[in-house]
């Protein structure tokens, strides 16, 4: 009877490609760097596209205050978001542990199921709006900072140059 059901489904017990590959930590790893050089190369473009509108502006215009200032913030915006995003991909590993942790400790404390299951709804609400708070707090430091810094860059590179 196995022996007819191999030879009628010969893949039955192999796991697909697309298993076998996903399984593997080089595709992981594959994809995370795939992943981060499709954001550093997108930010990269918006930037020159920033910094050109920018100098497109101060030739033209006479004052350098408002176009440096709208400048400053759009780099300080997508150094921000490009912060966030790459503190997120720390901590969603560090969450995922700590999750665990949280309930297998509060299983060999003797949980019902039942009362698990509550806990562990209540502990990823608390985790993962813990995360969000710090990753939106150290997304607008960075973020103001680079504006910041960036304001006080283009600034003084328009007065030298002009």
């Amino acid at each position: 009877m196995a022996d007819e059901i191999e030879k009628e489904y010969p893949n039955l017990n192999k796991p697909s490609l697309l298993i076998r590959l996903m399984s593997k930590r080089r595709t992981w790893a594959f994809l995370f760097v795939l992943v981060y050089g499709l954001l550093l190369w997108s930010s990269w473009n918006f930037l020159q596209k920033i910094l050109v509108w920018y100098n497109s502006n101060t030739s033209s215009a006479k004052s350098t205050g408002w176009p440096a200032l709208y400048a400053s913030v759009l780099l300080g915006v997508v150094f921000g978001v490009l912060s966030m995003v790459a503190a997120l991909a720390v901590a969603i590993p560090a969450m995922v542990v700590t999750w665990i942790t949280v309930l297998v400790l509060l299983t060999f404390c003797g949980k019902p199921r039942k009362a698990l299951v509550l806990e562990g709804r209540k502990i990823t609400a608390d985790i993962t709006g813990f995360a969000i708070k710090i990753l939106l707090k150290e997304g607008n430091i960075v973020a103001a900072v680079c504006a910041v810094v960036g304001y006080v860059l283009l600034v003084r590179t328009t007065a030298e140059n002009g």
